[in-house]
């Protein structure tokens, strides 16, 4: 009798041990928002570092070869920070671009001249106002502080690109979309039609939105809104 006494005060023993440990753990879980956003942005650099290197490649003005590798160099340096964060979280990065994101390569790899710096700033015009609203979803809505900060330090890069393509479009003769009357969407879209990075248009909404659809990087309208507008 003394001896099952005994088992049974270790199993209680260790009972109360797990328990503490097993509720840190769910704890330290992040939200769904903070991982759709490690995602999302991790495939936007994949995108970005394929087409930095298509840009200095193929570019036929120098202006897009040189906003391609700096593009290259600051989302390179980005997802080091992204895969890092990831992995502390235990969060699973996809391997590759998005479905979408791949048809944008597919056909920056088949133009050639003025057709590929027309196609490459469009669809980098794109890309980086889906990828800002994402991030400022990330920022108002995020509950991990390591995925907040990361967020919050790729903001103004993200933002500096984009004002990059802007004036590198001017310069190019290529139309840029104008806001929408309301301005820039609020961050956390609700599975409204969007641009996916590289201009394609699909149901996407910002990680942490109502769509049922996977996210993609930002939700809006149709229309490319200008990010630095509220």
């Amino acid at each position: 009798m003394l001896g099952i006494k005994r088992l049974g005060l270790l199993a209680a023993l260790v009972l109360v041990g797990v328990a503490p440990a097993a509720a840190a753990q769910a704890a330290a879980q992040p939200s769904t928002q903070d991982t759709q956003y490690l995602q999302a942005v991790h495939q936007v650099n994949l995108f970005e570092i394929t087409a930095g290197d298509l840009a200095q490649q193929k570019g036929q003005d120098q202006g897009v070869k040189d906003l391609g590798a700096m593009l290259k160099t600051d989302h390179t340096q980005l997802d080091q920070t992204v895969q890092q964060t990831a992995s502390q979280l235990g969060v699973e990065l996809p391997n590759e671009p998005s479905a979408d994101q791949q048809a944008v390569i597919d056909k920056l790899n088949n133009a050639s001249g003025a057709e590929f710096d027309r196609l490459w700033v469009t669809s980098e015009l794109a890309g980086h106002v889906q990828a800002i609203q994402a991030t400022q979803t990330e920022i108002s809505q995020g509950s991990e502080q390591s995925v907040v900060q990361l967020a919050q330090t790729a903001l103004p890069t993200l933002q500096t690109h984009y004002d990059e393509l802007v004036a590198l479009a001017n310069k190019l003769g290529i139309p840029v979309p104008q806001t929408s009357a309301s301005g820039t969407p609020s961050p956390g879209g609700t599975g409204t039609e969007s641009p996916a990075p590289g201009g394609t248009v699909t149901e996407s909404p910002a990680p942490g939105g109502t769509g049922t659809e996977s996210p993609a990087p930002g939700g809006g309208s149709t229309e490319v809104p200008a990010p630095s507008e509220s």
